[in-house]
């Protein structure tokens, strides 16, 4: 057969053979065909725009695949109106307001055909199509790899979109056809997309993958059902819904999406069945509004790539986890906003970074039979409105395994808290929460951990084995309503002590009924039934007076080597505080002093010593209980978790009640690139704490001059706690080699003629750039000078009294 012919045989059992024979033409050859021929096209390039409206035949010769090759110069190379076969052709289209493959009517297959297009689509089906597309390929660009609309239907089977200038896959208006083991990647836009009422798809052991925009979108009352598919490697959400959009995913694999791994929005439904959601960059399930609502059944939710928690509940809707586990991530569930909602059942939360549940912001979640392990916080219920139920759920491992806080107020009942490293529960800022038999073993902090004063419900509760005690209620300060304070019912410890709390409120704690007999740690009395009215709290013995007066302690500052701008700023403080007192008991007002201070300067400048005698000042003034010095810096106040640093802090401010708390290099809890940085949870909890506890405590940051002037510009609720700055300048020569002269006197030693001259020297010549350590280097001068003569006077057998103390030029480093 010639080439640019096509050979046109009659397959009828009619002895009319008239149609069989060769045509110059494809064109000529489809006029004259009928129904059942076999049109045979030679090798070559066509430039004709084909239609079919018969149902023929139309193929490459044997062994010929992708030899034939239609390519007009525009339009639609290839229009199919009837339930014809089409076998092994290549396709080309140049037309940017035209598919390339059209198929319009009828039940036609295609088998092989492989288009290559620079086109609106590579392969359009319309109107009451049904086609069968096996096998074929679609490279475009330019366009949509694969479009079906205005009701269009049929079943794609091992087809592969290689490129697309726009969606892989798009389904409108009405369309809804099949794909069976497909293959989308490298489109411009999603890889498949489906919109509008009444459009639907259905895909079956497909991959997706390799797509500049979300792996699977459903928009606009468009329902699709994706079974044993594969959606992996996209750059924007691995699958979103929006507006009334419904999908089932069954058996999938959603991962490596660097973004959210699925995002539900405006009334979405999405059903997982057994489908595993793993290496996201965001949020592996993402659902938003009202009316929005994802049924996950059997999943796993695992190995984040991204700092956000792998389920995201937010403005009103709804998410179900029944059978599935989450892990491996930073954050596991996260509630959020009035009316959103969580229910998990029977599942497992484990290898979480920070928390596991978080609900906030008047959100509701409710666990039931689910285990929680290793995880920083197990559930944090955050605020006011905030609330929900654990039920017949065990937190194993956690830091801290559940947290309830400003105002929030769920119901924790049968719940095992094991092994927490801080505390099995906490409650603080005006929590509440009821803890109905709940448990918690080997704690390395509290079992139950209630401060602030907190209205919170224990009912038979059970600790066992926790290091700093079962029990601990703390007061909520001055001004705390008498009402205040949880109500306890036959709770017990294995402690001997019992019951612990610190402050006067402990009224306000209420025992009622005792554990069998022989159950040791009764929250109450041993014995007989409670009393009608509690025992008044044993008055705490007055705190001891210092030893010094505030003369006496001034004089230490007064011998501190320099400092002499600071001495001024701390006499001045002195002196208001003392004329305060005076006027008071001269019946005047006293003007309002605030004690907190910042200390700038670079390090060894003596902060952390004057720190010490200012406490030792205000205690001998009586305003403070204690004087005592807790220094502490952000290792120290900021934990690995949300949780832990609200604690932490919390513990360090109560370390330091009565005196001061030191906050070295405090700018550190404001790093200028912050992130998720839970710096900021340190300084929101101390600047609370600082107001509700303002006359027990004295706070005093220090760090570097620049570093502190950010720390303050940028933290206005900090800045407007403290009254003054005080700035600590470096040492010069004379002062260094002044504490040089201390240390020698203070250890017994003396410098020969000569040292002082050559320290002198020393110290101007040394350089003071930031890693200079002031006074600190001074004191390793020192230490370095009487190393050296130990080691020369070792070698002396018989040294005098000068040669063990006399310290020479030759001594320095």
């Amino acid at each position: 057969m010639a080439q640019g012919t096509v050979q046109v045989t009659h397959t009828g059992t009619s002895r009319w053979r008239r149609r069989t024979g060769e045509y110059a033409s494809l064109a000529a050859a489809l006029e004259a065909a009928a129904d059942g021929d076999v049109l045979t096209v030679a090798p070559g390039t066509y430039r004709e725009n084909l239609v079919v409206q018969r149902a023929v035949t139309l193929r490459a010769p044997e062994g010929g695949h992708g030899s034939v090759r239609i390519a007009p110069v525009d339009g639609v190379p290839l229009t199919v109106r009837a339930s014809a076969v089409v076998r092994d052709l290549h396709v080309e289209g140049q037309d940017a307001a035209a598919p390339a493959v059209l198929i319009e009517d009828g039940t036609p297959e295609l088998s092989g055909v492989r288009v290559v297009t620079r086109s609106a689509a590579g392969i359009e089906v319309r109107g009451g199509a049904r086609p069968t597309v096996r096998h074929c390929t679609v490279d475009n660009p330019a366009g949509v790899g694969v479009a079906v609309l205005d009701g269009g239907g049929g079943v794609f089977e091992e087809c592969e979109v290689v490129a697309a200038g726009q969606a892989g896959v798009a389904v409108r208006t009405g369309g809804h056809p099949r794909l069976e083991r497909c293959r989308v990647h490298h489109a411009a836009g999603s890889g498949l997309t489906v919109t509008g009422e009444t459009s639907a798809l259905e895909a079956v052991g497909c991959e997706i993958y390799e797509v500049r925009g979300s792996g699977v979108q459903v928009a606009g009352r468009a329902t699709a059902h994706l079974t044993d598919c594969d959606v992996h490697r996209t750059t924007a959400d691995g699958v979103t819904l929006d507006t009334d959009a419904v999908l089932t995913l069954a058996d999938c694999r959603i991962h490596d999406i660097p973004e959210n791994a699925v995002d539900l929005r405006s009334r979405s439904v999405l059903t997982l069945t057994r489908t595993s959601v793993r290496q996201f960059g965001r949020n592996g399930l993402s659902v938003w509004d009202p009316g929005t609502r994802v049924d996950a059944n059997q999943c796993e939710i695992f190995d984040s790539t991204g700092d956000y928690p792998a389920v995201w509940v937010s403005d009103g809707a709804t998410a179900v986890l029944d059978s599935c586990r989450v892990h491996d991530v930073p954050d596991a569930l996260f509630v959020l906003d009035r009316g959103s909602r969580a229910d998990v059942v029977d599942s497992d939360l484990f290898q979480v970074r920070n928390t596991a549940v978080s609900v906030s912001d008047g959100a509701t979640a409710q666990l039931d039979d689910c285990r929680i392990r290793d995880a920083a916080t197990g559930a944090w219920f955050r605020d006011h409105g905030s609330g929900g139920t654990l039920a017949n759920c065990t937190l194993d491992g956690t830091q801290t395994g559940v947290i309830v806080t400003k105002g929030a107020d769920p119901t924790v009942e049968r719940c095992t808290v094991d092994s927490p490293s801080e505390a099995g529960f906490y409650v603080s800022a005006g929590g509440r929460g009821s803890f109905l038999n709940c448990r918690v073993t080997g704690s390395g902090g509290y079992g139950f951990h209630v401060i602030d004063g907190c209205r919170t419900t224990l009912r038979r509760c059970r600790t066992e084995r926790c290091a700093r005690g079962g029990y601990e209620f703390a007061d909520g300060g001055p001004g705390a309503s008498v009402e205040a304070g949880p109500v306890v019912e036959d709770c017990t410890s294995d402690e001997s002590g019992g019951l612990r709390a610190h402050t006067a409120r402990e009224t306000a704690v209420q025992t009622v009924s005792r554990p069998p007999a022989g159950s040791p740690g009764l929250l109450g009395s041993p014995s007989g039934p409670p009393a009608a009215e509690p025992e008044p709290p044993v008055a705490a013995a007055p705190p001891e007076r210092p030893a010094r007066t505030s003369k006496d302690v001034l004089g230490e500052l007064d011998a501190l080597v320099g400092l002499e701008s600071v001495k001024r700023e701390v006499r001045a403080l002195t002196d208001m505080i003392e004329v305060g007192r005076r006027r008071q008991r001269a019946g005047l007002k006293a003007a309002s002093v605030k004690r907190h201070l910042v200390f700038t300067g670079s390090p060894g400048t003596g902060k952390t010593t004057v720190a010490r005698l200012y406490g030792e000042i205000l205690a001998s003034l009586g305003v403070l209980e204690k004087g005592h010095l807790v220094e502490v810096s952000r290792v120290d106040l900021v934990g690995e978790h949300i949780g832990s640093t609200a604690i932490r802090t919390q513990e360090a401010f109560e370390r330091a009640r009565g005196g001061v708390l030191f906050i070295d290099e405090a700018y550190a809890l404001s790093p200028e690139d912050a992130g998720r940085d839970f710096g900021k949870e340190a300084i929101d909890t101390l600047v609370k704490l600082m107001e509700d506890h303002r006359d027990a405590v004295v706070v005093i940051v220090a760090g570097y001059t620049a570093e502190m002037e950010r720390f303050l510009s940028v933290n206005p609720g900090v800045a407007s706690r403290f009254s003054r700055t005080i700035t600590f300048g470096d040492y010069g020569p004379e002062e260094l080699l002044r504490i040089v002269e201390q240390q020698a006197v203070e250890h017994e030693y003396r410098l020969a003629p000569g040292a002082a001259e050559a320290l002198l020297r020393y110290f101007t010549a040394l350089p003071k750039g930031p890693a200079f350590g002031n006074g600190r280097t001074a004191r390793q001068t020192f230490e370095a000078m009487v190393e050296r003569h130990a080691s020369r006077v070792a070698q002396v057998e018989d040294p005098s009294t000068d040669d063990l103390t006399l310290l020479y030029a030759e001594d320095l480093p």
